[in-house]
């Protein structure tokens, strides 16, 4: 008895601590994010009052670049990768200086037109704010950890306001294959209250209920396959495009803030389409979930625009953008499949996170707390088959891979996707 006492002691004791921490580092990066958000909001409003703001966007990357490189290189490309990076090289630590630099440099690549996200910069400045907060507490490693992780997951919530598959979000997107359940806890409590304190401060987030009103039969439920293997090809597609202009980036040298500027005038060749490409693209997501038609060119478009935009010295996050070519991706399979453009454009969305992110379990949560818990069993159907048909790749390079997708392909595991160099073949192999 007195065993079991001293078990239940700990424990309690164990659980009192992460809750009083992750809300605290809950209610600290929610109070950011929502800084953030306004001071995007408040910036983007001010540029666009010029009718030609684009031509800005070189001048904007150019000055993106110039403060990264100057002030704080490890806040360069779309922040959430740093943060595993981070986690994975350094235990969690991150400089204090990458706050302010992500915040600045963000805002000036997005308000000019620049094709990013902004739940990357949120990500990042979450878990810096958390590995402060962690060299005030003075803990060890393993907390420091757990408390980078919070702030993942805190920022995640509070940028779109999914609370809970925020908190899955950063336990499920640092390694392939496994969730860090120690963190699972505190991960909950901090994108709860992350969420609750960004909404408490006026943030407002799209959410929408997409009715599923399509009968369910073998024909249906073998449309909703096909539509979670053409995510997965689609995410191969966006991930490629990502690493080739990156390596083509990387080719090029210049000094990284004049890299900026030609980047800049790179993503203003889209102007001979339209400017629907630049920026957050928020309106084309939202009207391709309430099924207005897109081009059929849009979602590629994006994928150049955005790769780009990361590759040449732009700042800012890669799902907002993964969104976008999700959910114009999924509109368009509408009239392949003949179902409606809105259901598709969510399925889309969901299949893409899943795919280009590796969190399926995540992207399905996303799903019912955005458009409601009709769509849930559909999406996460698309988003598992994603997940697994995109292969061993991702946005974030330095996630760690702790699973192979099929019993068939064989590599090391235990180190990151960066790592891969060859996959084998097994002849003969059952999965």
């Amino acid at each position: 008895m007195h065993r079991k006492l001293v078990e239940q002691s700990v424990l309690f004791a164990s659980l009192l601590k992460w809750f009083v921490i992750s809300s605290l580092i809950g209610i600290i990066v929610g109070g950011a994010t929502t800084l953030f958000l306004q001071a995007l909001g408040w910036s983007t409003h001010a540029v666009r009052q010029w009718p030609y703001y684009y031509l800005l966007l070189p001048i904007g990357m150019f000055l993106s670049s110039l403060i990264i490189h100057y002030l704080c290189p490890s806040a360069e490309g779309h922040g959430t990768e740093q943060v595993i990076e981070a986690i994975h090289q350094r235990a969690g630590k991150i400089k204090p200086s990458v706050v302010p630099v992500k915040l600045v440099a963000t805002i000036i690549t997005l308000a000019t037109g620049g094709s990013a996200g902004k739940e990357g910069p949120c990500a990042q400045i979450g878990a810096g704010l958390a590995s402060l907060l962690a060299d005030l507490l003075r803990v060890n490693n393993l907390d420091r950890v757990k408390l980078v992780t919070c702030g993942i997951s805190a920022g995640f919530a509070a940028v779109f306001g999914t609370p809970i598959a925020g908190a899955i979000f950063g336990v499920e997107v640092l390694a392939i294959g496994q969730i860090q359940y120690a963190v699972l806890f505190p991960s909950f409590v901090a994108g709860i209250m992350a969420y609750e304190t960004s909404n408490y401060f006026g943030v407002t987030y799209f959410h929408n209920a997409i009715p599923v009103n399509q009968p369910f039969n073998e024909l249906f439920f073998s449309e909703i396959l096909l539509i979670g293997l053409a995510c997965g090809l689609c995410s191969f597609l966006f991930i490629e495009i990502l690493q080739l202009t990156h390596r083509l980036s990387n080719r090029i040298k210049l000094w990284k803030p004049l890299k900026g500027l030609i980047g800049g005038l790179l993503v203003l060749l889209t102007l001979g389409l339209s400017d629907r490409y630049l920026g957050l693209g928020l309106p084309v997501i939202e009207s391709g979930l309430k099924g207005h038609p897109v081009y059929w060119y849009d979602f590629l478009v994006k994928m150049y625009t955005t790769a780009v935009t990361l590759s040449f010295g732009g700042s800012g996050g890669i799902i907002t953008p993964v969104f976008f070519v999700g959910s114009t991706f999924g509109n368009l399979l509408a009239t392949l499949f003949h179902l409606a453009p809105s259901l598709l454009a969510a399925l889309g969305m969901v299949g893409l996170l899943s795919g280009c992110a590796n969190t399926p379990i995540a992207a399905s949560i996303m799903a019912m707390e955005i458009f409601g818990t009709s769509i849930g069993p559909y999406a996460a159907v698309v988003a598992i088959i994603s997940f697994v048909f995109t292969g061993h790749r991702s946005v974030y390079p330095s996630q760690v891979v702790k699973l192979h997708k099929s019993d068939s392909l064989h590599f090391d595991l235990g180190g990151t996707i960066r790592d891969i160099t060859h996959v084998e073949y097994k002849k003969g192999k059952a999965d």
